[in-house]
């Protein structure tokens, strides 16, 4: 009870400071996926954008527990602990915020603030106002979509990385403000990079500990009603790491890499030597050295086709997900890759994708599905983000 106080009063304490205080002109906070580890489209931006001011004005909030690995990892960002006093200073005074998921609804944005939301991919699933029935613990689907609304109408400005996702993005959201047509900062380093063999190479040894042998990527989305905690899901793994690893040659690695709301501990034990769980490398390093994805029904599949590279689609739980979760915006029948019904045809398609390289079938429409999904990826949006906050 007293907690509840004490907090009510902290919040109330720093709403009146970004209603009365100026901002600190040039202050930037950044933050990825609520706290975690700096990545995805905020890093990018931060990147490019040290390059052309002053590192003392921008800052990254980090939860407690990834502060120790992010001091480690990044000796030279400027941390600070997310809901800190320092943090609630700096976000009720700061010139911009870039981030990319959605922030709380108590915290109040200072009238000059400039906020950047990135977002953090193109959507498959429905979102925000689109979604019929929320199956998340904790709210109902009317307050979870007037929170998303809430939220969405604070950004100043709101990152798009394709036609199709501007479409979305305006509905899902009933976003009305000044949109980026520009890409996705994050994918600057796929453009630039997908022909960089030695990268690639230099990459899978830090990551897997050799450059020999085929990357086989698991990267599956959450599921709403796997429920632990508020921003926690559970994870399981929905095949036979035995019968995987038996399709594998021997110097091949399957990487498993949950989504960023997975709160699970995956268990791989007896299969260390062939497969790796990879909870917190940069999705893009993976991406690079990766010669095959499995996914089903995650945005990475549009970030990876910038790469051209080939694709397989292992949807498990499809009626479920699309009748009783969320539902798609795209006919699922059209990804660029096989779709495995169930465990057998998962096992039959990397058997081929082994034996082969590729899935010869799928080459025009992965093509056609990288023309419609990544043509305003040219290299440089991460360049033109940091213009927005340098020329403000």
């Amino acid at each position: 009870m007293i907690k509840r106080i004490l907090s009510k009063i902290y919040k109330i304490i720093f709403n009146f400071i970004a209603t009365v205080f100026p901002i600190h002109k040039g202050l930037v906070l950044f933050e990825s996926f609520n706290g975690k580890l700096p990545s995805d489209n905020p890093y990018a931006i931060y990147q490019e954008l040290v390059k052309q001011t002053e590192k003392k004005n921008l800052y990254w909030g980090i939860k407690k527990e990834y502060m120790k690995e992010a001091r480690a990892q990044y000796p030279d960002l400027n941390l600070i602990p997310r809901f800190s006093v320092q943090w609630l200073w700096f976000a009720t005074r700061a010139n911009f915020w870039v981030f990319n998921s959605r922030m709380p609804n108590w915290l109040k944005k200072n009238n000059d603030t400039i906020y950047i939301q990135t977002w953090h991919g193109t959507p498959l699933k429905r979102l925000g106002a689109d979604i019929q029935e929320v199956a998340m613990p904790g709210t109902d689907t009317e307050n979870y979509k007037n929170n998303f609304i809430f939220e969405a109408n604070r950004w100043d400005y709101l990152i798009v990385p394709n036609e199709y996702s501007k479409k979305v993005f305006k509905q899902a959201f009933h976003f009305q403000n000044d949109m980026l047509e520009i890409g996705y900062p994050r994918n600057d380093e796929l453009v630039n990079n997908k022909a960089n063999k030695k990268l690639q190479n230099e990459l899978k040894k830090k990551i897997i500990g050799k450059e020999k042998g085929r990357v086989i990527l698991y990267a599956p989305t959450w599921r709403d009603d796997y429920f632990i905690k508020k921003g926690s899901y559970r994870f399981f793994i929905p095949f036979d790491l035995e019968k995987i690893v038996n399709c594998l040659d021997k110097e091949d690695t399957l990487i498993i890499r949950p989504h960023y709301l997975v709160g699970d501990t995956i268990d791989i034990t007896g299969y260390e030597d062939q497969v790796k769980v990879c909870m917190n490398e940069a999705i893009n390093d993976l991406y690079l050295i990766s010669d095959l994805l499995i996914t089903d029904y995650s945005s990475v599949m549009f970030d990876f086709a910038i790469l051209q590279r080939p694709m397989l689609f292992y949807p498990y739980d499809m009626a479920h997900y699309e009748e009783k979760l969320r539902g798609f915006y795209l006919d699922y029948s059209e990804v660029p890759g096989p779709i495995a019904e169930n465990e057998e045809y998962l096992y039959k398609f990397i058997r081929e994708f082994i034996s082969q390289g590729k899935f010869s079938k799928y080459d025009n429409i992965m093509k056609q599905f990288e023309q419609l999904f990544c043509s305003w990826e040219n290299g440089d949006a991460s360049e033109k983000v940091s213009k927005v906050i340098t020329e403000k």
